[in-house]
């Protein structure tokens, strides 16, 4: 046990001696301002805090690009078709192209997030370790995420300079928020680290301050299975037409009661959802139901309450872990502070 915390040791100061010697003032300040933020979206959506950070720093220059102070973009994504909000124009591959624009950074993240977690062309992602860093680097430059060859190697470099693994191992659990080495350079007011007090499940009020989910229009996939948003006072026999389902199996495929048309907005699958998820675990956001997460995360409702020892109509806490790919360790907190 010595010999181990010893080893340890060592390690953490060997990392906090690289990460001083590689960084700049600009991301030593960029990565203490939003790793808490990451840390919430690598909750919420999967997406490694290490692979959101670094893709931060480089897109945003530590925050301090024309487009980031003009839109708050701080992950360089543009327009496209599918895109219902604010714009600002900026030269890039190309004069004058359209990129989104977001209220605040908040925002910019999680759409950052939303953006990996919808995108086919980065569902292949979600079945790698979260810890896997390097299978991310290389597989967002596969992907298409940006031109630059040397893209994979420039997200790597940033994850190693500034010790940005140890944000997703505090959002898997398998490092302490109070074991963080906190960033700091000579000439700089010391930083505080993340304390238990304000541990990965408390950070979540931060992305939840964001607005709704926005899906894209008509069919997408979640969790490898086709799925459409409706809008409420829609027909789901018209829906079932729509896409050739029967509606017995539309119902089925959502874990519905008989219905004429829906009560509220909410996503439909077209497809029976897989068993587990594609990742981990999902944290409960408050005011969110079984059902919704479910729905979000594209797994059966009843192979979820079998693997987080639940039953149908009880809520679990805000800030609780819902297992989506194995037995969890333990019942989750409900609501009324009950297992």
């Amino acid at each position: 046990m010595r010999v181990k915390i010893w080893m340890t040791g060592l390690f953490l100061l060997a990392m906090r001696g690289v990460s001083m010697a590689q960084t700049s003032p600009n991301g030593v300040i960029y990565v203490n301002t939003y790793k808490a933020i990451a840390i919430a979206e690598e909750q919420r959506s999967g997406v490694p805090a290490a692979i959101t950070l670094a893709q931060g720093l480089h897109e945003s220059e530590a925050g301090t690009s024309e487009l980031c102070k003009a839109s708050n973009n701080h992950f360089g994504i543009k327009c496209r078709d599918d895109w219902k909000g604010p714009v600002v124009y900026h030269d890039d591959d190309a004069r004058h192209e359209c990129f989104r624009s977001y209220a605040c950074a908040a925002d910019s993240y999680r759409d950052h997030s939303d953006f990996l977690r919808n995108g086919s062309r980065y569902a292949f992602l979600f079945q790698l370790d979260p810890a896997d860093y390097e299978g991310w680097a290389y597989g967002l430059r596969k992907a298409g995420y940006a031109t630059n060859i040397r893209y994979s190697q420039i997200l790597i470099k940033f994850i190693k300079d500034y010790n940005l693994q140890q944000y997703t191992l505090i959002a898997m659990g398998k490092m302490k928020p109070e074991d963080e080495v906190a960033l700091t350079m000579p000439g700089m007011a010391p930083v505080t680290p993340l304390a238990p007090a304000a541990s990965p499940k408390d950070t979540l009020t931060v992305a939840a301050a964001a607005p709704e989910v926005s899906y894209p229009e008509g069919e997408f996939t979640i969790n490898r299975s086709r799925v459409i948003y409706a809008r409420a006072g829609v027909s789901l026999l018209a829906i079932a037409n729509q896409y050739d389902v029967p509606l017995g199996r539309l119902l089925e495929f959502n874990d519905m009661q008989q219905e004429d048309v829906l009560l509220k907005g909410q996503l439909l699958f077209l497809q029976r959802k897989r068993r587990t998820g594609s990742i981990p675990f999902h944290v409960v956001q408050a005011g969110e139901s079984l059902y919704d997460i479910a729905q979000v995360e594209g797994v059966r409702f009843e192979d979820m309450l079998e693997m987080n020892q639940l039953t149908p109509g009880v809520q679990p806490a805000a800030g609780e872990r819902i297992y989506l790919q194995g037995s969890a360790p333990s019942r989750p907190r409900l609501a009324d502070n009950k297992r």
